[in-house]
């Protein structure tokens, strides 16, 4: 009996050391559709790529004071009102020498008119709305900047999420191996009790043991469930969690390689995309105080227009032309102005600060995302060798006691350590798949070298 339980507990320890992988499913999602359904679908993406359609949309409004404009007028007036009746007569060219008797001048009768109109407005100079022009486009640069890093940023998210349903997903199929172990313990424990050669204690001791792997596993499981509605709402669809995932994380020697590649395709990295965010929006603020300066300097403007008054038509009877050149100049408006140019130059000490702040932050991530990728290597190989280890130490202490030299206190404690440095196994590879991701960010690039991990 002794011996046939001892062969149960050396095959499902083997199965707590390697957890069978099923056949995965035609609908496993894969990284890379993770990531192009964030791309699309993500809620911070698509806010993003609205705050950049608006500003850029904005950066259209200076060109009112560089383009010419054009637009129609039009209406009809009916009046007795001397001046008015008399002036749409003449505008009529109507006019005759009985126009002029004072009777008719002093109480016309009701003059109806439609004055029709075509403007065309040509600004010549607006000093505020060319130098406004630069500002607002380099706003828009700026914002589609800013745009593309929350993109990676967000990439970055579905990379953690993804992964951490399946760390989530494989630390169950652990711990229900593990369960299946304790479990057997259990039995054996109970069986020996029953034969004479162990003590009630040591068959309550291993029940206490399997209920707190059966503990861990329902945390598990509730985390997995949890982990796949993150990873749903990182894609924007949190709705949609019924996707099937890989049944383990990469094994160690494919993230060896991965980081490896990481490492060796590291070299000077390119410019992130929210430092140049900070550059663009420093140099929009440079000019934005620039255009408020311009408000100080006179404009000049030009129009024509084509007119049309007729008593019973749009457009009827002979037209007019009129052209003219506008200078105006408001040297003092309340100081309306000094309050736009002191305001602006806040704004620019502010993008000055942030665009500071985004270059060290840059800085700063990159060294520590080198020191963090280095750490979770270390901390992998030390992982793996002491999953090998556990395992070892379990079949040993399994055999100690098959031969009655340990006791079951001693089992327990070994399976238990077999669970822990399974897990913390898993944790690792986790960990190391998040430092490479973090690293690749950190240096302005894509992640492409992740996507291999989908094959």
């Amino acid at each position: 009996m002794r011996k046939l339980l001892a062969l149960e507990l050396s095959v499902i320890a083997l199965g707590a050391a390697t957890v069978v992988r099923p056949a995965a499913a035609q609908d496993t999602l894969r990284l890379a559709q993770a990531l192009q359904r964030a791309e699309q679908g993500s809620y911070a993406n698509r806010i993003a790529a609205g705050e950049a359609s608006a500003r850029a949309a904005e950066a259209l409004k200076p060109d009112r004071g560089i383009l010419p404009s054009a637009r129609v007028e039009g209406g009809y007036v009916r009046t007795t009102d001397p001046l008015s009746a008399f002036g749409f007569t003449l505008r009529q060219r109507a006019v005759t020498p009985a126009a002029f008797a004072p009777a008719t001048l002093n109480d016309p009768a009701a003059t109806g008119n439609f004055s029709m109109g075509l403007v065309l407005e040509q600004p010549l100079f607006n000093a505020d709305a060319w130098v406004g022009r630069d500002a607002a486009a380099r706003a828009r640069d700026a914002a589609q900047l800013s745009e593309r890093w929350t993109r990676s940023v967000t990439a970055v998210e579905v990379v953690r999420a993804y992964w951490g349903a399946v760390l989530a997903q494989e630390e169950v199929g652990t711990l229900e191996a593990s369960l299946n172990a304790a479990r057997a313990h259990q039995r054996q424990a109970e069986s020996l009790v029953a034969e004479g050669m162990a003590t009630k204690s040591d068959a309550l001791l291993a029940s206490v043991k399997a209920g707190e792997v059966e503990a861990m596993l329902i945390d598990a499981r509730s985390r997995a469930l949890l982990a796949k509605r993150a990873l749903a709402l990182r894609m924007g669809a949190p709705q949609d969690s019924s996707f099937a995932l890989p049944a383990s994380l990469p094994d160690a020697g494919r993230l060896r390689a991965m980081t490896a590649q990481v490492v060796v395709d590291s070299g000077p990295p390119p410019e992130r995309a929210d430092v140049q965010a900070g550059a663009e929006a420093l140099a929009a603020a440079a000019s934005d105080s620039r255009r408020a300066r311009a408000l100080y300097l006179p404009r000049l403007n030009s129009f024509g227009r084509l007119d049309w008054n007729a008593p019973g038509t749009p457009f009827g009877g002979k037209s007019a032309w009129t052209v003219g050149v506008m200078l105006s100049w408001s040297p003092f408006s309340g100081a309306s102005e000094l309050a736009e140019v002191r305001a602006a130059d806040g704004r620019r000490e502010s993008a000055q600060a942030a665009a500071e702040a985004a270059t060290a932050q840059a800085s700063l991530e990159q060294e520590q995302t080198r020191a963090q990728l280095q750490v979770a290597l270390a901390r992998l190989d030390i992982a793996e060798q002491a999953g090998t280890q556990a395992r070892e130490a379990h079949r040993i202490v399994t055999r100690k006691y098959d031969g009655g030299l340990a006791g079951v206190s001693e089992l327990l404690d070994a399976a238990a350590a077999e669970t822990a440095a399974n897990l913390s196994f898993v944790e690792s590879r986790y960990q190391t798949i998040v430092a490479a991701a973090e690293r690749l960010k950190a240096e302005g690039r894509d992640l492409s070298h992740l996507l291999d991990l989908d094959r």
